[in-house]
């Protein structure tokens, strides 16, 4: 995915807003059921997609 001239993994690099490494969490996606990591808690009521999935249901 290229937004403003910037890979996915290069915008989205896993790093805090202080520069440090951003705390991963283990999930189970909503569609797939494949095992993933999300950089936010999840919540039992939210869903939780891996990258495939999500791309799938975000809306431009």
């Amino acid at each position: 995915m290229e937004e403003i001239g910037m890979p996915f993994e290069r915008k989205f690099d896993r790093r805090d807003r202080f520069g440090g490494p951003r705390e991963m969490h283990d999930a189970v996606c909503s569609d797939c059921g494949q095992t993933t990591q999300v950089p936010f808690k999840p919540k039992a009521d939210r869903p939780v997609y891996c990258r495939d999935c999500y791309q799938k249901h975000k809306k431009f």
